[in-house]
């Protein structure tokens, strides 16, 4: 999946019992951010808010 900028980003899921956690890579820098939310939420929806994670992580990193 393409993350802001259009660079790409990996995602990792794993079940933990009725949670999912999930760890968005970005593959040039190495960075990762994980999430933990609801089995029944969606693949969708925890996908998302793991790329809004890293973004978010990315962007302190950057000074910002």
């Amino acid at each position: 999946m393409a993350g802001a900028g259009g660079r790409e980003v990996l995602f990792e899921f794993t079940r933990i019992g009725n949670a999912v956690k999930v760890t968005a890579i970005d593959p040039v820098t190495g960075t990762e951010a994980s999430i933990v939310g609801p089995a029944s939420v969606g693949e969708t929806i925890l996908q998302n808010n793991a790329l809004r994670k890293l973004d978010y992580v990315l962007g302190k990193k950057d000074g910002g």
